[in-house]
């Protein structure tokens, strides 16, 4: 079935009452909280290629830019995937975070389990904070006297998001980058906010060469691609496809290993191009390399 945008949706992005964002917001907390019983609290949404999923669409970092948005969801088959993935950061540093927010909690609500939002850096636990953190203030400019519950609200809804997901035998899916010193699935479906590995998760970038050191953002590490291929193996896939760092579209990383991707243009990145991928999951499908996904299942513009 296709998803259906309803015109209605794009003018109360920019015009929703106070009130009715809240029932959004409580709505949309019930569905999360619903599925991640249903995992048994595991952070880990698994995607198997035989459960009627052939395609999938990836959503890079938004922040804010309700344009990109309503680019990728005018495209026939970003409306026709199975699932739809969004990597985190939907709001920070850029003006439309509240009507982004409106947008995707609008297709969670109605599409359920077929729209998958990942938590990012920028919906992270209090004990990671991000900075410059621009949101309250966007909140209140858009909503007023209601802004601060508003944004109260919006931090509780990310206690229960997915940190990521997994197609099975193919791709692992999340924000910010592989994790140093896991040693089975487990590590990665059940780290908890105040562990390391939560932190890594929502925080580290690849480089290239092997080895490992502390992130230049504070938090996080810098992991080399010998961290990437021993993760890749305990998860039992392919490609790490992540987002977190601004590029044009989309970036390969250690020899295909990694595929970045980044959904939003402008400032205060300045990058000139945004991408979404559309990636064919079916069982007889092999699953691609960095290269390959970036030529043929990245969509630029």
């Amino acid at each position: 079935m296709e998803l259906k945008i309803e015109e209605s949706w794009l003018r109360d992005a920019f015009e929703v009452s106070t009130d009715d964002f809240l029932r959004l917001i409580e709505a949309s907390k019930r569905i999360l909280k619903h599925e991640k019983e249903l995992r048994a609290a595991s952070g880990m949404v698994r995607i198997s290629p035989q459960q009627t999923v052939s395609r999938i669409v990836v959503v890079g970092d938004l922040h804010g830019d309700v344009e990109s948005l309503i680019h990728i969801l005018s495209e026939s088959e970003v409306l026709n995937a199975d699932r739809i993935v969004f990597l985190g950061d939907y709001g920070d540093r850029g003006t439309n975070s509240a009507e982004v927010y409106y947008l995707t909690l609008k297709l969670k609500v109605k599409y359920g389990s077929r729209v998958i939002m990942l938590r990012g850096n920028h919906e992270g636990p209090p004990n990671l904070p991000v900075m410059p953190h621009d949101l309250p203030l966007i909140f209140n400019r858009r909503f007023g006297a209601g802004g601060a519950e508003v944004y109260t609200r919006i931090r509780e809804l990310w206690e229960w998001l997915p940190h990521c997901a997994l197609v099975e035998g193919k791709y692992l899916m999340l924000h910010g980058g592989m994790p140093v010193n896991i040693t089975s699935i487990r590590d990665i479906e059940y780290a908890t906010p105040t562990s390391p590995i939560f932190a890594e998760i929502l925080w580290n970038d690849p480089i290239e060469g092997n080895g490992y050191f502390d992130s230049m953002r504070g938090v996080g590490i810098m992991f080399g691609e010998d961290i990437t291929a021993h993760g890749l193996r305990i998860m039992g896939v392919k490609t790490l496809i992540r987002s977190h760092e601004p590029c044009e579209g989309v970036q390969i990383r250690q020899n295909g290993k990694v595929l970045t991707i980044f959904s939003r243009k402008g400032p205060p990145y300045f990058n000139t191009r945004a991408a979404y991928l559309s990636i064919d999951v079916t069982e007889e499908c092999e699953p691609m390399d960095a290269n390959a996904l970036a030529r043929t299942a990245a969509r630029i513009w």
